[in-house]
């Protein structure tokens, strides 16, 4: 099993998205890399946290890998939207993935750099080490299977 952890705008959205996925086991919203250590929403919300929703990814190696998930990831965010995804606006909100090995770090950066060329404006994805990540209220998780018709800024039909 692997880790990565994506930040994509809201976390709901992004947190559906990748429970779909054919080789991910489990998703988790939350708060990553900001300087609050277990920040409520209100907290991120005001953006003097620091910390980007974001969503903690656990998968299975032999059944997918880094490189595909990533090209899943830039499927539905706009990498170079800086602090901003669909409505959602705020440094909370920005873009980023955050790694919790070392060894995913040269395929991160070979897969944005291998992407350069399809954007006309710079790549904004944040690339990081997960310095901290703690986990959204509970009516964070899953929100989008207890809430069909909440709110999602990304196509979820998209593979």
């Amino acid at each position: 099993m692997k880790t990565i952890a994506l930040a994509g705008g809201c976390f709901w959205g992004i947190d559906e998205f990748f429970s779909r996925k054919e080789g991910v086991l489990l998703t988790k919203s939350g708060y990553a890399n900001g300087t609050v250590e277990n920040p409520t929403y209100e907290q991120v919300c005001t953006g003097k946290t620091g910390h980007a929703e974001t969503v903690w990814v656990e998968y299975d190696e032999t059944e997918t890998n880094l490189e595909l998930l990533l090209t899943k990831f830039f499927k539905v965010i706009d990498p170079t939207s800086l602090n901003k995804q669909g409505n959602d606006v705020g440094t909370q909100y920005r873009t980023g993935i955050y790694y919790t090995s070392e060894e995913d770090r040269p395929v991160i950066e070979a897969f944005i750099e291998g992407r350069r060329a399809k954007y006309a404006a710079p790549i904004v994805v944040e690339v990081e080490p997960l310095k901290n990540f703690y986990p959204a209220e509970e009516y964070h998780q899953d929100y989008l299977k207890k809430n069909p018709r909440g709110y999602c800024h990304i196509d979820l039909s998209i593979d």
